[in-house]
């Protein structure tokens, strides 16, 4: 055989060899391409997988407590716009429902609230010490009790009072959408109200 002939096929053979790592290199890119629509595809099973069964009609608990209010927090989360009333002792009842206005307890004047709809949340706890009547909840602006800038559904958060044992906050809310109300129980001896009010239906 001609060696000129066998160098020529020795060296097509070796840029054949080294043209496979290439191809295998080039793989994995491929395959993290294929990747971004599954990782899509689970993107959007998260936000379509937000909880379901949440209404917009009023719910309620008779359950009254001495147990102060110390504290009104808000959170943002993927699905909902979420409340937080804490407590020091034993869980409250609660009233939440959309109203056409929220009034200040005791003295009955108007709560002016942003949003196309209004919740009025009563807690069935003071904001104060029973014993002493030395208040527990003093919001440095009754009108913001929170900055809800940028939130999805909240639009203000306002004190309305308390009177008679119970506490009343008034929430602006984009719209009349479908809210969610329960109880948790510490840190410790104390408890939390949590009222969520998602961001679609």
């Amino acid at each position: 055989m001609n060696i000129h002939h066998i160098t020529r096929t020795t060296i097509l053979a070796a840029a054949a060899v080294l043209a496979i790592p290439a191809a295998a290199i080039a793989a994995p890119s491929l395959a993290g391409s294929a990747s971004a629509p599954r990782t899509t595809t689970a993107s959007t099973t998260t936000t379509t997988s937000c909880p379901r069964g949440w209404g917009s009609l009023p719910e309620a608990n008779s359950r009254m407590t001495q147990a102060p209010v110390t504290a009104v927090r808000t959170g943002r989360h993927a699905c909902y716009d979420r409340l937080v009333f804490d407590l020091r002792g034993r869980a409250p009842g609660y009233d939440v429902r959309y109203v056409g206005t929220v009034y200040q307890d005791g003295s009955g004047f108007r709560v002016p609230l942003r949003g196309g709809a209004k919740l009025q949340i009563v807690v069935r706890a003071p904001a104060y010490d029973i014993s002493t009547g030395k208040p527990t909840y003093t919001p440095n602006n009754p009108k913001e009790l929170s900055n809800v800038t940028g939130y999805s559904t909240f639009r203000q958060v306002a004190f309305a009072g308390s009177f008679e044992g119970q506490t009343t906050i008034g929430l602006g809310v984009r719209a009349r959408l479908p809210f969610r109300v329960f109880t948790l129980a510490g840190p410790g001896s104390a408890s939390r109200l949590v009222v969520d009010v998602a961001h679609h239906w």
